[in-house]
C-alpha cells in the first residue's frame, strides 16, 4: 500500500510513522510534514493543507490507497467531500460532520438535542447581550469564540471583567476573525479534563486507551493556553467505570445522533470531557486527532494500523490490539515565546533512538544539513514504561543532556498522576 498523510504537525509525525510500520505498506508521503520527518523515512510533498486539487492530483498519480487527514481546518474546508468527488479513500469527516468541531454552538446544539451531559450554555453575537449574561451569570464562566482557533479561543475567566475582556476581544476587536464572530458562553465546570478518542464508521466505533493533555504553557498549569505542552495515556488514575459511562451517555448518543442529522461521521472522534461530581461531561469535541494526544497514543497500539483503517473505511470489522504495558508520557519542546512571538532557526538536538521516540512538528534542514527549529512547538519525546513516575523520569533525564537554549519546556508534565 502507498498512503498519504495531510498535515505538518508531530500529530502527522506520529500517524505517518505508524503507517509505515505496517508491512503492507511500502510508502508514506505526508504533506507538507516538516523535513524532521524524514529521518523516520516518510517521505514529503511540497502541497500546502488547503491545496486540495494538487492533492488529489497527486494521490490519482502516485496510486495512493487512501489518504489520512490530521488537521482540523482541512477537514472544516471540505477536504474529505473533495477527495471522496473524485472518487478517492481518505479516513476524516465530511464539512458536514465535522461541524461538531468547527461550530461551538452547532455541537453544543446536538448535545442538547440528543441529550449529551454537557456545560448550561449560550451563544451570542451582540457584544452588549454577551456582557449582560456574563453580569448576571458571574465567574467562573468561559467563553469560547464559536469557530476554529486553534486550540487558543477557550478563555476560562476568573472573574467578571476578563470573561467581558474575552468576549470583547472575539466580538469587537475580531481576535479570531470569523471564527470570533459568535461566542458561546458556558458555565464553568469543576473537575479533572480527559481526552477520549474513537476511531469512527457510522455507529461503529473502536475506542482508544484515554489520555491526558495539558495545555497550559507554562509549570502548574499557568500561563497561556497552547496547542498542548505533553501528554500521557492511559490516565492510571481514570476508573474503567468512567469510560464505560462516558461511551453509553456521550459517544453513543452523539454519533446516532449524527446519522439521524443525515451527517454520519467517519474518522476520529476527540471527546475533550471532564469528570464533574455527576460524572463525566462533555467540554468539546474534535474531529481529528490531538496534538499531542496522538503522540502518545499510537505508540501503544500493537496491530496493523494500516489495515485497521482500511477495515474501517471499507466497513468491516477491525481488529485493534493495545499494549496494556504500563503508560505512555511525552513531553512537548517549543520555541521561546510561543504560544506567541517566537524566534525560528535555533539548531536542534540529535534525534533520539532506543526507547525514547522524537516526533517533529516544526523541523526544517538548514543548508549544512543541520536540523533547525522552525515552528511554535517544536519537537516531542516519547516514551513508554511501567508508570508515569517511571516514564516522565526518563523524558526528563534525556531532556537535561539536550541542547535546548532558544527552546523550552514544561517541567511537570505527568505530576498529576504520581501518587494518585
Amino acid at each position: 500500500m502507498k498512503l498519504l498523510v495531510v498535515g505538518s504537525g508531530g500529530r502527522e509525525h506520529a500517524i505517518a510513522k505508524k503507517l509505515l510500520e505496517s508491512p503492507q505498506v511500502s510508502q508514506v508521503f505526508v504533506a507538507p510534514g516538516n523535513d524532521g520527518m524524514t529521518l523516520d523515512g516518510l517521505e514529503l510533498v511540497n502541497i500546502g493543507i488547503s491545496e486540495h486539487s494538487e492533492l488529489i492530483a497527486f494521490a490519482k498519480e502516485n496510486g495512493i490507497d487512501w489518504t489520512f487527514i490530521g488537521p482540523d481546518d482541512a477537514l472544516a474546508a471540505g477536504i474529505v467531500d473533495d477527495f471522496n468527488a473524485a472518487g478517492l479513500k481518505s479516513f476524516g469527516p465530511s464539512k458536514a460532520a465535522a461541524e461538531l468541531e468547527w461550530s461551538k454552538d452547532f455541537a453544543k446544539s446536538i448535545m442538547a438535542k440528543y441529550k449529551v451531559p454537557t456545560a448550561a450554555y449560550r451563544t451570542f453575537s451582540d457584544f452588549e447581550e454577551a456582557k449582560r449574561y456574563i453580569e448576571e451569570q458571574g465567574a467562573p464562566i468561559v467563553v469560547k469564540a464559536d469557530g476554529l482557533a486553534l486550540g487558543k479561543g477557550v478563555v476560562v475567566a476568573e472573574t467578571v471583567e476578563q470573561a467581558i475582556e474575552a468576549a470583547q476581544d472575539m466580538l469587537l476587536d475580531n481576535k479570531f476573525g470569523d471564527s470570533g464572530a459568535r461566542v458561546v458562553i458556558e458555565e464553568f465546570l469543576d473537575g479533572e479534563e480527559f481526552s477520549l478518542f474513537a476511531f469512527v464508521n457510522g455507529d461503529t466505533f473502536y475506542i482508544m486507551p484515554t489520555a491526558q493533555d495539558h495545555k497550559r504553557a507554562f509549570d502548574g498549569d499557568k500561563g497561556p493556553n497552547t496547542g498542548g505542552m505533553g501528554a500521557y495515556a492511559p490516565v492510571p488514575h481514570l476508573p474503567q467505570s468512567v469510560v464505560d459511562t462516558a461511551v453509553e451517555t456521550i459517544v453513543k448518543p452523539v454519533l446516532n445522533g449524527m446519522i439521524a442529522e443525515g451527517r454520519p461521521y467517519l474518522g476520529v472522534l476527540y471527546a475533550g470531557l471532564i469528570l464533574t461530581a455527576d460524572g463525566p461531561k462533555v467540554i468539546e469535541f474534535n474531529s481529528r486527532f490531538g496534538d499531542p494526544e496522538t503522540q502518545v497514543i499510537l505508540p501503544r497500539l500493537t496491530s496493523d494500523f494500516a489495515q485497521n483503517i482500511t477495515d474501517i473505511l471499507d466497513g468491516k470489522k477491525a481488529e485493534l490490539t493495545w499494549t496494556d504495558e504500563g503508560v505512555t508520557l511525552g513531553v512537548v519542546v517549543a520555541s521561546e515565546g510561543y504560544p506567541l512571538a517566537y524566534e525560528k532557526g535555533v539548531r536542534l538536538p540529535e534525534k533520539t533512538s532506543g526507547d525514547i521516540i522524537t516526533y517533529y512538528a516544526g523541523a526544517a534542514f538548514a543548508k549544512d544539513g543541520a536540523l533547525l527549529s522552525n515552528g511554535g512547538r517544536v519537537y516531542m519525546l516519547v516514551t513508554t514504561k511501567e508508570d508515569v513516575k517511571t516514564a516522565k523520569d526518563t523524558i526528563y533525564a534525556q531532556l537535561s543532556k539536550q541542547d535546548t537554549s532558544g527552546l523550552f519546556y514544561r517541567h511537570d508534565i505527568g505530576s498529576k498522576a504520581i501518587g494518585r
